[in-house]
């Protein structure tokens, strides 16, 4: 299966390392014009460089940056076909009880996982619209479907209402042949956050996370990415509202 995307114009979000990075890597390496962003400047130009896409310093979570940014890519690219809402992430914060959680903590981690995704969705959805086609690809986290490894409430519940927005959004723009899913990872130390998680359970602690999955393997980028760009690709034209685990099999 060949999967090729000459002449479209892809945004990723979250780029500057880990997923972000192999989803823009995995765009270009097909022939798509890929705008990259994220808020880590040097690693995102890393990226640039990487990978041979315009990239930018972007906060998702502030509707007039995410505006501009797709603004300048339909304006020097011509219009968006794909969008890979990717941005996210736990903030640095760590598991911690319930009662010492503070509503700023709360509201920073659901703003850049779900806010982030809704001003990304609501900026390129004109354009997808007027086309009438498009790929909305949203990346959440097996703590989405089940509980966070990391034991912090405000990712898990943020990652399952960015699945429900993207059941939701499927709904309300397909009639326009935009198509919107959302893959789901299992754990993979794809950056410093997970490789921080990941020493942390200790040799036995790896050895149990690794035998729980049935293909007894962690994941990579590279498995994630794939399951990006087919859902970016004419193959899953009528695939939508969908939510792909990529884990291993749990």
């Amino acid at each position: 299966m060949k999967v090729d995307f000459t002449g479209r114009t892809a945004i990723v979000t979250g780029a500057a390392h880990g997923f972000g990075r192999a989803i823009a890597f995995a765009f270009a390496e097909r022939g798509a014009a890929v705008w990259a962003c994220d808020v880590i400047e040097d690693e995102l130009a890393e990226t640039g460089r990487l990978c041979q896409c315009t990239v930018r310093t972007v906060d998702v979570r502030d509707k007039a940056e995410v505006e501009r940014f797709v603004a300048d890519a339909s304006a020097a690219a011509g219009p968006i076909h794909v969008l890979v809402n990717n941005a996210g992430g736990v903030l640095g914060q760590v598991g911690r009880p319930l009662e010492e959680v503070t509503p700023a903590d709360w509201q920073a981690v659901f703003d850049v996982n779900v806010t982030g995704a809704f001003l990304c969705s609501q900026a390129v959805a004109p354009g997808m619209k007027a086309a009438r086609s498009g790929r909305i690809v949203n990346i959440s986290s097996g703590a989405g479907l089940g509980i966070s490894l990391t034991g912090i409430q405000a990712y898990a519940a943020a990652k399952a209402a960015q699945i429900g927005l993207t059941r939701q959004l499927a709904h309300e723009l397909g009639p326009w042949g935009v198509t919107v899913n959302n893959v789901a990872p299992g754990f993979v130390r794809s950056n410093p956050t997970t490789e921080r998680q990941w020493e942390s359970y200790g040799a036995a602690g790896q050895k149990a996370l690794v035998d729980g999955i049935a293909l007894r393997r962690l994941g990579t980028v590279g498995d994630i990415a794939a399951g990006v760009l087919f859902f970016a690709s004419d193959y899953a034209g009528w695939i939508t509202g969908q939510v792909l685990a990529i884990d291993g099999g749990k």
